[in-house]
C-alpha cells in the first residue's frame, strides 16, 4: 500500500482534474492526437456527474493520482471508470481503486460488476480477478477497434 493513500469522494470542483487526468491516462497508451480528440467528450467528468455518480478518487499528498466511477444502468452495475495518472501507474493504486470498487459494489448489494475494458487495462484486470466474456466492436475515425468485455463476480449467487 502506498503511504498516505486516500481514496475519498470529488468534489464539483474536482471534475476538471479528474477530466485531465483520464485523458493523460488515455495518453499514455500512444493514442494518436486524432483518437484523443475524437474521445474529447468520452472520458469527460463534470461538476454533475461528481455530484449524481458514485465517484471515489485517490489522493497522495494532496495529488489526484487516479479516481474510479461505479454507473449503475437496468439494475446492472458497470465499472464505468478507473483511471491512474501515468506516473502513479503499476504501484497500487489500480489496484487500490478497484478493491475499493468492488467493496463498494457488494455493499450495494450486487453479485458481479461489468468492465468495458480499454484493450491496453484487460490483463490488469483478468489479473484482480475479472473474466473475459466478450467483445465490443467500436471505431475511432473509421478504423475498428475491439473491447473486452469483463465481469467481476463479488460473491457466488445460487443456482
Amino acid at each position: 500500500m502506498i503511504a498516505g493513500l486516500q481514496i475519498i469522494r470529488p468534489i464539483a470542483l474536482d471534475a476538471p482534474a479528474l477530466t485531465q487526468l483520464a485523458f493523460a491516462a488515455k495518453r499514455h497508451w500512444g493514442y494518436p492526437d486524432s483518437w484523443i480528440e475524437a474521445w474529447r467528450n468520452a472520458p469527460t467528468i463534470t461538476a454533475d456527474s461528481v455530484q449524481n455518480s458514485d465517484l471515489h478518487m485517490a489522493v497522495v499528498a494532496n495529488q489526484i493520482v487516479g479516481f474510479y466511477g461505479l454507473l449503475c444502468e437496468s439494475d446492472v452495475l458497470h465499472l464505468n471508470d478507473l483511471w491512474v495518472r501515468p506516473g502513479w501507474m503499476g504501484r497500487g493504486i489500480g489496484r487500490a481503486l478497484f478493491m475499493h470498487a468492488m467493496a463498494r459494489a457488494a455493499a450495494r448489494g450486487f453479485a458481479e460488476v461489468n468492465i468495458e475494458s480499454d484493450p491496453n487495462s484487460e490483463g490488469f484486470y483478468l489479473r484482480m480477478g475479472a473474466t473475459r466474456i466478450g467483445t465490443r466492436l467500436t471505431e475511432v475515425l473509421g478504423l475498428r477497434r475491439e473491447l473486452p468485455l469483463l465481469t467481476f463476480r463479488l460473491r457466488k449467487t445460487p443456482e
